[in-house]
Formats: structure tokens, sequence, C-alpha cells
């Protein structure tokens, strides 16, 4: 699933090409696309025509573009999801699900999605931030993120220090691949009890996940196949700078020490057994 990063990258390029554009026609191509739109296909398309588009917004994984109507789109890449800005003379994709023109007849805004576990829909008023996803907490590349907050978070809960960095509530935009290149430059392992951590070390791994986002930023983000792309329809290329994710059995750039693989909620965590060691139970905690 996209992460912080390549949603940022989309976000990037969708404001340069539709901020200040007026909506023409929408076409909703599959109903999966805007199942979250619950008034339905038409209402949808009404809330859109004639609208103009103000900029592009970002809170975590989701994107929202802002409308002169106050309302705003609220888009979720999902699994497989691509916001991409194509001529009008562009073939149709094979997994075209909605299509919006604009009246300058410059190019289209297209949702396509392979998977279809992403979606749109609109969020009426919702142009500062929709309702719909105010409950997601800030990311750390906002400038209002509140660090001591976080700090603070982090160190009440009674939990593993991956499985807070994944959850929304504290901290949004991070992901498996991104959690798991902070701990390694942290050298902190995944399962390490937030409780036990003081707040030194998670300000410091906090300045990792922001300089790990940052620079991942700066790639276009990470593409391990063709469903990740741009606006333009160009692959990130952050996945030649990973350390951990992904190199089960490389050596640690670091010390040498082959790349471990471990299962974490129905997915993989990946760290260096040597500068990442595996924290010993305490009495009263699973192992």
């Amino acid at each position: 699933m996209p992460e912080l990063p390549e949603v940022e990258t989309v976000r990037q390029g969708l404001a340069k090409w539709v901020a200040g554009r007026t909506v023409d026609t929408v076409e909703v191509h599959h109903p999966r696309a805007i199942r979250r739109h619950l008034p339905g296909d038409e209402h949808f398309r009404a809330m859109l025509r004639g609208r103009t588009i103000l900029d592009v917004s970002r809170r975590g994984k989701y994107l929202w573009l802002p409308l002169d109507s106050g309302d705003a789109v609220i888009a979720h890449l999902g699994m497989s999801g691509q916001l991409l800005m194509q001529p009008a003379d562009a073939p149709d994709e094979l997994h075209l699900r909605v299509r919006m023109t604009f009246t300058d007849g410059g190019p289209q805004l297209r949702f396509v999605d392979q998977r279809t576990f992403g979606g749109l829909s609109v969020s009426e008023d919702g142009a500062e931030l929709p309702a719909e996803i105010a409950h997601i907490a800030r990311d750390p590349m906002d400038p209002l993120f509140d660090d001591e907050e976080f700090v603070a978070g982090v160190r009440r809960k009674h939990t593993e220090i991956k499985r807070a960095l994944l959850d929304q509530t504290l901290i949004s935009g991070v992901g498996n691949i991104y959690a798991d290149e902070a701990l390694w430059r942290a050298q902190l392992h995944g399962a390490r009890p937030t409780d036990a951590l003081t707040r030194p070390a998670v300000r410091r791994l906090l300045a990792h996940v922001r300089d790990v986002l940052a620079e991942a930023i700066v790639a276009g983000g990470t593409s391990f196949d063709a469903l990740y792309v741009n606006v333009n329809g160009q692959s990130g290329y952050f996945d030649r700078a990973l350390n951990a994710y992904g190199r089960e059995g490389e050596p640690c750039r670091r010390c040498g020490a082959p790349i471990r693989r471990e299962q974490f909620m129905n997915r993989s965590s990946y760290s260096c057994p040597r500068c990442q060691p595996r924290p010993r139970r305490l009495p009263g905690r699973p192992g």
C-alpha cells in the first residue's frame, strides 16, 4: 500500500496539474471506485460538475482536493490506485474507474485502480479538513506536528514500538516499509515495548522517521511493482536506498549480518539481528 512518500509525490504532481482548473464532466466507470460516496453515482457527479479545484492537500495517506463550493474530493489509493494526468486522446487504461475532464480541454484526471481497494468520495463542507479523516493524526512532515505530544503518547502506550509507528491516531503516513527503515536507523527492534523507551530514544526515532520520509519523497517514493506510479506514470526509486525492508538474507549495510525477516501482523518485518536485537521477555509481558 502506498505510504506517505508515495502519496505526497502524487499530491505534489496533482497540485501542479489541477489547482485552479474547473471540472467539466465526470464519468464513473466502476461503482466500487465511489463506494464511500454513499449518496451514489449521480450525486457524486453533480457535486463536481462546474466546480473549481483550489488545491491538493494531504493527511497521512489520504488526499483531498478542496473545491470552490467549500466541499472536497477525498482520494485514497488503497493497494493499487493511481491518479494519472492524461491527454484527452490517450487510450483508456484497462482499469480506468473514474475520469474527470476540465473546461480548458487540457489533460484529464483519471483514477485507475486494478484491485479496487481505493476510491474517491465528496466530503460536504470538507475543504479545510474533511470530517471523514479528521480523526487521523498529523504526519511528522506537517509543520504543526507536535513532537512532544507524540513522545508522550508513545510512552503511554503498552505496545511494541513498530505497532505504535503504524497507529494512525498517534502518527499518520508511516507504513510497513518506512517503519522498518526508521527502526533500522535507530537500531531498535520493532518489538521493543514503548513504555520502556526513554524520551530521548523516542525523539531519536522520530528524527529518523522524518529523515527516511524526506529522502523517500525526494526519490519519488518506493515502487516494488508497476502499480505505484506518480501522476505522469513514473515509478519511484527509493527502493535502491532501502537498508532493511525486503532485504532478507542480504548483509546489513552497517555491520554485515544477514538481514532477517519475521512475521508481523500478517505481513513481514525486516531488521538486523546484530544491530537490532530482539528485546528479552520481561515478566508479565508476552514473548
